[in-house]
């Protein structure tokens, strides 16, 4: 039977979001509904209510949630009920090219539900990301869904399944940070960061962050930093040479995502260093290098989906790390709020007040 629940929803560009009835249907063969616990309030749910991801309004916003699972489909193999999931975005299809090759952290046919969410009047919801996870329950493809310690803290393991995984894989996969590197992350938001817990869990042995808020940089200690840059202060290629001897960074992850900052990343690193994009441009946004430059320099210039995670291996490995001290989840979260504080949590995240905002249920 279907059942309906309370949802934030956007329902045009830039307008605040609203507490809604959001009707759940019942699954389709390989659907699940999930009891949400919880839900980061991530930039990319701001991009939606902007309109910077595309027109589909109105859109079910969240989607780096935590939850158990409720009811199940008839064909529904993956999970069962009572399961403590992570939901995520790219759940594997093993078909399609990427995947057939071998590559399957670019799978380009991920699964979601069969059916829709709606409002009472029928109305049609897109779910951000798939998922649609500012409400009570949701409905996702069975694959979305990845069992992970039923101990962790919801708040926490939430996470990963957008923002933290991200910054973590950009450089543990896409950055391939390697014991002993020097790496630098330009801006320490909660991606950036997840980047420096990322590089020193993979050993790194020199952890610049560099950011133009103090706050930042002070964050930026917490999860493994061993240097800052306060980039309003001091330039930002010269101070990276400085601390790494006069050659420059291993490895340089962009968390920003525009151009002046990606230049700093390339010129920041060391000869056949790697930089790293993670941070999200927006599309006008050009870029213009002299071709020598690229040339001269060789090395890796990567960009960086999701951390290129496979979440089935990533997640409950990650957890487990949280438990054993040794992945700082908690610091992320620097406020749980309810539902109906979505649109507050946007307005903190647009101050830099934050690294995370998450919906408790």
């Amino acid at each position: 039977m279907s059942e309906t629940v309370r949802g934030v929803i956007a329902r045009r560009t830039g307008a605040p979001v609203e507490l809604v009835d959001v009707v759940i249907p019942d699954p389709g063969p390989h659907d699940v509904v999930v009891r949400v616990q919880s839900c980061g309030v991530c930039h990319t749910d701001l991009h939606y209510r902007e309109g910077g991801i595309n027109d589909e309004f109105p859109f079910l916003l969240g989607h780096e949630a935590a939850g158990v699972v409720e009811t199940v489909g008839e064909s529904v193999t993956h999970v069962s009920i009572g399961d403590f999931v992570i939901l995520n975005w790219r759940a594997i299809c093993g078909e399609c090219r990427a995947c057939r090759r071998g590559r399957p952290w670019y799978c380009i046919d991920t699964s979601n539900a069969s059916k829709s969410m709606t409002l009472i009047d029928g109305t049609e919801l897109t779910p951000a990301l798939g998922i649609g996870a500012f409400a009570d329950k949701t409905l996702v493809h069975e694959r979305q869904c990845t069992k992970v310690d039923p101990a962790a803290d919801p708040a926490v393991a939430g996470l990963l399944g957008c923002g933290v995984m991200a910054g973590i894989g950009a450089a543990m996969h896409t950055g391939n940070v390697s014991r002993g590197d020097s790496v630098a992350v330009i801006g320490c938001g909660g991606v950036g960061d997840a980047a420096i817990a990322g590089a020193r869990l993979a050993g790194a042995a020199t952890i610049i962050a560099v950011d133009r808020d103090p706050r930042k940089l002070a964050w930026a200690r917490q999860f493994g930093a061993t240097h800052e840059i306060d980039a309003s202060a001091e330039d930002v290629v010269e101070r990276i040479q400085e601390l790494t001897g006069g050659f420059g960074a291993d490895v340089v992850i962009d968390a920003v995502g525009r151009p002046e900052t990606w230049k700093q990343a390339f010129y920041g690193r060391d000869l056949a260093g790697t930089v790293v994009l993670v941070g999200v441009p927006t599309p006008e946004m050009t870029l213009e290098l002299p071709l020598i430059e690229l040339f001269s320099r060789g090395g890796a210039l990567k960009s960086s989906w999701y951390g290129d995670c496979l979440p089935e291996r990533d997640f409950p490995m990650l957890i487990d790390l949280y438990h054993q001290g040794r992945l700082p989840l908690e610091h992320f979260v620097t406020e749980r709020i309810s539902l109906d504080e979505v649109e507050k949590a946007f307005d903190a995240m647009h101050h830099g007040d934050v690294l995370r905002s998450v919906v408790v249920w």
